[in-house]
This record gives C-alpha cells, sequence and structure tokens, in this order.
C-alpha cells in the first residue's frame, strides 16, 4: 500500500480533472510516484473517467482492461458507466463476465445499474431476467434494488408489474414511493399514481415535484394546478415545472404569468425555468418579452449556461430574425465561418439548406447537400433529407421531389410525405397528392391534416366529389380538423384569437376593425376574396365570410389597431397561411404601411410594402 501522504492530495487533485486530458497527465505524473498501482485510487480513477466526464467512457474500458483481477466495485463502475450512456447493452457483457468470475460475484449495485440498463433500453425482457437472478441472489427484496426495479418496469410500460414489486417490499422508503408513482405515469396510469400519491404515508417535495411532472407530460395541467396549490412547500423545481408544462402544452400566458409570480415572490429563476419561459416566447411569437428575459439573462450570468443561450437564440430564430427568405445572406455567412476555421457540422447544413429552401436557390440547395457528404463526410440525417424535399418542393419540382423520397437510403417518416404533401397542395398537383397521401395512410392513417391537405387539393381542382368523400370518410372516422388560431404581441402581452371568434372585447374590437381594413382594401387596393378552397356548398356570400374571419387576420386587425405606428406585428399560426390571407396580409403591408411577420407551420412571411419574403412561394 502507498504512502497516505501520496495517496490522498492524490485523489484531491484527480477529483478536480474535468476532462480527460487533464486526467492523462495528472495520471502520467502519479505513476513516477507509484501511487497509480494502488486499488483504491485505481478505483477512484477508473470511477472519474466512466461517469464523471463524459467523453472518457472508451478510456476506462481501456483502463479496465489493464487491471488482472477487477474487484466488484471495478466491475460495478463500468456496468453503471456504460448504462447512464448512450450504449447501455454493453453492460450486459461485463455482467456476464463477472458472473463467470467467482472472484467479483454481483452485489445489490450490480444489479441496480444492470436494472437501469434493462430501462434505458427499455427492455422488458432482460429487466425481467435480471428480476429472476436477483431473486437467485436474495437481493428481490433489498430496498434499492427493488426500488430500481420499480423504475425499470415503468420505463418499459408495465405498471402492474411495478406495483407487484412495491406490494412485495417489506419496508419501502421514500424514494421506492416517488418511484411507483413516476412509474405509473411513465406507463400512463395516472389513477394509479394518484391512489399510490393518495395512500402514501410520507409526502416530501420530490413526490410533489413527480406528481407535476406526470400530469404536466400528459398534459393534463388543471390535476397539476391542484397539486401544485396544494404543496406546503414550492421549491424552484416546482415552479421549473410548471413554466415547461404550459410551455409545452402551448399555454403560453401561464407559462408568462407564473414566470412572472416566480420572480414576484422573490424566487431567482433557474436553467430549467428560463428556458421554459424562452420556449413559450419561441413557440407565441413572444419577441418584446423575449428581449427583456434576453436582459435579465445577461445581467444575471445566465447567458454562458448552454442550454439557456440556445433557447434564446432560437427565441431571436423563431420570432423573425432567421429563415426569412435570405438565402445569399446565409450562404455569405457560411463562407465567412468557413474562412474563419471553422468546420461545419450537420446542423450548419440544415440551416443553409433551409434558407437555400426559403430563398428559392434549388440548385445552390443541391449543391451544399452533395457538399455535406462529399467534402465534409457528413451523412445526412433525416432533416437534411426534408429540407431537400422541401427545396424542390418550394421550387415547384413536385415529380422529382416524389423520386428523391423513394430513392432516400432511409425510411421517410411521417414529416417527410407531409412536407410533399403540403407543396401539391400549394402547387395544385392531384395526381402527386394522391400518391403521397396513400403513402401516409399506411404510416399515419389517422391524422385528420393529411386529410384536409387533400380535400383542399381536390377544392381547388374543382373535384368536388372527391371532397365530399374525403369529409364523409373524416366523420366515419370521427376525425376533427385542428382550429386555426393565431397569437399576437401587444405591449408584452399576448393575445389569442380562434378563426370566426366574435365573443369578448378583443374579439369585437379585432372584427370591428377588420371590417374597416377590409373595405379600405376593396376600395383602395382591389381586393378580391380568394374563395377556390372554400367548399363549394356554401353561398358565395359565406364563402367571404369563412374567408374574412380566419385567425391571422384577426390577429393582424388586432395589431393595427393597438399597435405603434412603425412597429413590427408580429403572429404566430398553428396552420399554413392560405392563399387569401396571404394577398390580404400583403395589401395591409402596403396600404397602410406596417411590417407584418407571420409564422405559420411551414416557415415564415414577412411582409412589407406590398411583398413577400416568401418570394411569392403561391
Amino acid at each position: 500500500m502507498n504512502n497516505p501522504a501520496n495517496l490522498f492530495p492524490s485523489l484531491s487533485i484527480l477529483s478536480h480533472c474535468r476532462t480527460l486530458k487533464s486526467v492523462k497527465v495528472v495520471q502520467a505524473f502519479l505513476c513516477k510516484t507509484g501511487v497509480d498501482t494502488d486499488p483504491l485510487f485505481a478505483g477512484k480513477l477508473l470511477l472519474h473517467c466512466a461517469v464523471t466526464i463524459s467523453d472518457a467512457l472508451d478510456y476506462a474500458r481501456r483502463l479496465f482492461l489493464h487491471f488482472p483481477n477487477p474487484d466488484t466495485f471495478m466491475y460495478n463502475t463500468l456496468i453503471r458507466g456504460f448504462s447512464e450512456s448512450d450504449s447501455p447493452h454493453n453492460s450486459f457483457s461485463l455482467f456476464d463476465e463477472m458472473r463467470r468470475k467467482s472472484v467479483a460475484p454481483p452485489d445489490s449495485f450490480s444489479f441496480a445499474f444492470m436494472l437501469k440498463a434493462a430501462a434505458n433500453l427499455r427492455s422488458l425482457r432482460a429487466g425481467i431476467q435480471l428480476h429472476c437472478q436477483a431473486l437467485v441472489h436474495g437481493l428481490d427484496n433489498h430496498v434499492f434494488v427493488g426500488t430500481t426495479m420499480i423504475s425499470m418496469y415503468g420505463e418499459c410500460g408495465h405498471a402492474h408489474f411495478a406495483r407487484q414489486v412495491f406490494d412485495e417490499m417489506r419496508d419501502p422508503n421514500a424514494v421506492s414511493w416517488n418511484a411507483i408513482i413516476t412509474s405509473s405515469f411513465r406507463s400512463e396510469d395516472l389513477k394509479l399514481a394518484k391512489s399510490m400519491f393518495d395512500t402514501m404515508p410520507f409526502k416530501n417535495s420530490t413526490t410533489y415535484n413527480a406528481m407535476l411532472a406526470g400530469y404536466t407530460k400528459a398534459g393534463q395541467l388543471d390535476l397539476a394546478m391542484e397539486v401544485f396549490n396544494a404543496m406546503p412547500l414550492k421549491d424552484d423545481v416546482s415552479w421549473s415545472t410548471m413554466i415547461v408544462g404550459f410551455a409545452h402544452n402551448s399555454c403560453f400566458d401561464e407559462a408568462f404569468r407564473f414566470f412572472r409570480d416566480l420572480q414576484r415572490i422573490g424566487m431567482r429563476p433557474n436553467e430549467v425555468s428560463l428556458t421554459g419561459v424562452l420556449s413559450a416566447c419561441a413557440d407565441a411569437g413572444g419577441f418584446e418579452f423575449g428581449r427583456i428575459l434576453h436582459g435579465f439573462i445577461e445581467k444575471c450570468g445566465f447567458i454562458n449556461i448552454i442550454s439557456v443561450a440556445n433557447a434564446l437564440l432560437d427565441t431571436y430564430s423563431k420570432c423573425g430574425l432567421a429563415m426569412q427568405g435570405y438565402g445569399e445572406e446565409a450562404i455569405e455567412l457560411f463562407h465567412k465561418m468557413k474562412g474563419c476555421g471553422i468546420v461545419p457540422d450537420g446542423i450548419t447544413f440544415i440551416s443553409i439548406l433551409y434558407a437555400c429552401s426559403h430563398s428559392g436557390l434549388t440548385e445552390e440547395g443541391w449543391k451544399y447537400f452533395s457538399m455535406m457528404k462529399d467534402m465534409y463526410g457528413i451523412e445526412p440525417a433525416i432533416e437534411h433529407y426534408g429540407c431537400i424535399v422541401d427545396l424542390y418542393g418550394r421550387a415547384g419540382q413536385l415529380q422529382k421531389a416524389y423520386d428523391f423520397v423513394c430513392q432516400m437510403p432511409v425510411a421517410p417518416t411521417s414529416i417527410i410525405w407531409r412536407t410533399l404533401l403540403g407543396a401539391c397542395s400549394i402547387h395544385n398537383n392531384v395526381k402527386i397528392g394522391e400518391q403521397v397521401r396513400k403513402r401516409l395512410s399506411e404510416i399515419d392513417p389517422t391524422n385528420s391534416g393529411d386529410h384536409v391537405l387533400l380535400s383542399n387539393i381536390y377544392a381547388v381542382a374543382g373535384k368536388w366529389r372527391d371532397v365530399a368523400t374525403i369529409r364523409r370518410s373524416m366523420r366515419n372516422q370521427r376525425m376533427k380538423k385542428n382550429p386555426g388560431w393565431s397569437m399576437i404581441e401587444v405591449d408584452k402581452t399576448m393575445y389569442s384569437f380562434v378563426a370566426g371568434e366574435k365573443q369578448g372585447d378583443i374579439a369585437e374590437e379585432a372584427n370591428e376593425k377588420l371590417m374597416e381594413i377590409m373595405l379600405r382594401l376593396r376600395v383602395e387596393g382591389g381586393y378580391v376574396p380568394e374563395l377556390k378552397m372554400v367548399l363549394h356548398d356554401l353561398e358565395e356570400e359565406e364563402k367571404e365570410d369563412s374567408v374574412s374571419r380566419h385567425s391571422e387576420k384577426l390577429a393582424v386587425a388586432f395589431g393595427t389597431s393597438r399597435s405603434c405606428k412603425g412597429s413590427t406585428i408580429r403572429i404566430v399560426k398553428n396552420l399554413r397561411i392560405c392563399r387569401d390571407c396571404h394577398a390580404f396580409m400583403k395589401l395591409v403591408s402596403k396600404l397602410y404601411k406596417l411590417e407584418i411577420l407571420v409564422r405559420d407551420r411551414s416557415r415564415f412571411h414577412f411582409f412589407r410594402d406590398g411583398s413577400c419574403s416568401c418570394r411569392e412561394y403561391w
């Protein structure tokens, strides 16, 4: 055994290493003192590489192979490292080797880490086998093993097995109770989660937060609010969970309100609450509120946290400072980046392909797609293929887009096909639209949006019998068309409008202003509503009223009424903007001297002086 005077300072130095490079430097230095051969130091070194440093697991594996007789701790350390990595299956070969060598029999930690590996693989079969082996080793009643087993069954979607393990535990602790609640939510068994929560003899903040996380992920925000209001003590995790939950469920006003309440009670926002509220800003188009948050983030030093910085960048991008059709500028920036010695990665090429697509630079887009593979050796991901489909679709080259999808080396997702179907709708291509819809029906047969898109294609082509067939099919399958809604930020407050909405003071104000705008557009701009896609069984007046009450028109009317002169009106819409609204926005921007930014389901539209950044995509 080495001198403790040398050993303990060495362990202290090792604990401060944050990169594999620094670990190797320390290890090389300590080789001269002989400390590296000490079993305690060797074990700690292995633990540090396998668990603490993110990119050192392979090095930990090589270290492990140098030990002639690794003990249980060393096996467990490497098993743990693999179980928490992107390759948890490697844990199983180590575990088998460990069982073969009687020198290092598995203990409770071995089974706990292995069960975690099975959970991460979502492998019920492996989990059941480990459960059986734990029984053989007499560890099935061990609280640590039992609790991990509950989590494993929950991750595999079998809450009833998790419940059986829990019921067989002699003395479950708070962690075990929290595990069965979380497992119930993982298996989408909300009743079991509520039942276990109600019968739990002792609840801590983790318990309440598990309920909040489960309910918000399930979209049960009212139930989450009930738990939140009943909490004796709300910590930063509680507030963050609610903010993120509201944001992910598109309840943006509530997300903003909770963030303001968090600050009002004097609690400091953390990384999660900030990314959550920034996500709400990004999805709702809350540009002004996002700018206020930017100032707060700079002031409080959060800007150096990668997740917060990325969320802030995403907010600005989605609020209209990117993907507005400025392809040439994006290409110029790309070459400047290369000139600085920065090597582009897959995400860089997604950005450049999007820019080319949104600017009509079809040949340039294909050139960069080829460059990505041939020059940089980057294998295209599904997002890159989607960009090319969008590139051809926007250019009206639908047959080329269809052939490209059919020849993809990876299976096209529903999003890929849906992108092409949207292009068929824009360019009124019935033949390819029917082929694409057939493909989509094999992947996602119950998506109402696909039926609506094909119905629109038929409507423009005047195939009303086919339109009626689709409508009948949707009724028979009890499909409902997603209602169109739009959001607008005015004076740092978000307002939401639904198509055809007339009730309420805000809606009345918007409708009154819209009537005024429509009259001016007809008289001064020669505006005539586009009625081709409105169902033929309506009278002409009904058709006009139908298109005139679209949510984005109400939002822009309200923005025109409330916004200061010279300000930019920013609108977020959940569906693709229709032809008529597109023409309407161009005229409003021209006659009212406004800049209007609309982010619909597909892209940004920046209207100014009677034109749109989408370069007449219609």
